[in-house]
């Protein structure tokens, strides 16, 4: 606590006592959408007028052919258009463009086409550290367990620490709304768990390898609430599907005009509609405040064009918004770990709704 104390009034000091020479306009928006959004490169920080990045592999196929090549090779000066100009008539659209924006287009002549694109993008690159950092957590205690016998005295350390929390998981999570099933259907509830926790987690963390904003990309979450769906109806019972096209109402409800059919088919997908957005929403939003809170600072230094003004309004905004962004991470490593919950405890009760027997 102590050590948390100090490195917390020496981040005050040093934001405080930072000169600010000139008025400067912030671009909030730019600042929020680029840590959102996803990129083909990975930006780091500013260091003076020079922009720390980590350039990522850019693989297209265009009308010439299949390249390879670093994002290094698209320039960071903009063209008349906003674009950033690379190499094979290529250019990163303005992100402000109506027209694939942030993406690589292909110039034909005074057409833009989009190319076949599989690059390494920040949020491609921050999945596969997040599945790295996944399967060492996991494969190491498995590891353990495959070498000793279930009456064997029990791990500690890291091994007993993973031990504990995938069976807390599997036992309050899991088994208890499935039952008997709970075995067949662990492995993928349990990868949702630990996936989406860790890529949280990982969320968090202010610098490279993580600060990547995984779970709050709808594509992400979308993938994970699909697979959802197709295991619930997939794997649904007869009964399930009875229950759906012929429930039991009062036949004017569903004879001639199918009004209660057509509610229970709607609501097979507003229950993974509800996984995805309830995941990504939560997870940019907390991303969103904890930037905005940041970004308050260097607002507050630059609302007038007298330095005093500007040095006493921030000077002060700097140790509330510093108490606020310590307070949102300490708020969104619990968040991470109830959107997980949330989710794998939605998905375990979504799939025992559907194998529900006939009462027949």
């Amino acid at each position: 606590m102590k050590v948390i104390k100090q490195l917390f009034l020496m981040l005050v000091m040093f934001l405080t006592l930072t000169p600010v020479s000139a008025k400067e306009n912030i671009d909030v928006k730019g600042i929020l959408w680029g840590h959102i959004k996803d990129s083909y490169e990975w930006h780091i920080t500013k260091v003076g007028d020079h922009q720390m990045v980590i350039n990522l592999p850019v693989i297209v196929k265009t009308t010439t052919g299949w390249h390879v090549f670093s994002s290094a090779a698209f320039s960071e000066e903009k063209d008349k258009n906003g674009d950033r100009p690379g190499p094979y008539n290529l250019v990163i659209k303005n992100g402000d463009s109506k027209t694939y924006p942030n993406k690589i287009v292909e110039k034909v002549g005074n057409k833009e086409v989009r190319p076949l694109d599989i690059s390494i993008t920040k949020t491609v690159c921050v999945l596969f550290i997040d599945a790295i950092i996944l399967l060492l957590c996991i494969l190491i205690p498995a590891r353990w367990c495959r070498r000793h016998k279930v009456d064997d005295p029990a791990p500690k350390g890291f091994t007993g620490l993973v031990h504990m929390f995938v069976m807390s998981v599997y036992n309050e999570v899991i088994k208890a709304p499935m039952g008997d099933e709970a075995p067949k259907y662990a492995p993928w509830l349990l990868t949702c768990f630990f996936f989406i926790f860790t890529a949280n987690i990982m969320g968090i963390v202010p610098f490279p390898p993580g600060g990547g904003n995984l779970t709050g990309n709808i594509a992400c979450t979308c993938f994970l609430g699909v697979c959802t769906f197709l295991i619930t109806n997939f794997t649904g019972t007869k009964a399930y599907w009875k229950d759906i096209f012929w429930p039991e109402v009062p036949l004017w409800l569903k004879v001639p005009v199918p009004l209660m059919p057509f509610i229970e088919l709607f609501g097979i997908f507003t229950k993974p509609l509800a996984l995805i957005i309830r995941l990504f929403a939560n997870m940019m939003a907390g991303h969103a405040i904890a930037l905005s809170f940041a970004a308050i600072i260097f607002i507050m230094f630059n609302i007038s064009e007298n330095m005093l003004v500007n040095y006493i309004a921030g000077s002060g905004m700097t140790v509330v918004s510093v108490a606020m962004s310590v307070f949102m991470m300490l708020l969104e490593i619990l968040v991470s770990y109830i959107q997980a919950l949330v989710f794998t405890m939605l998905s375990a009760v979504f799939i025992s709704l559907a194998h529900v027997k006939s009462a027949e």
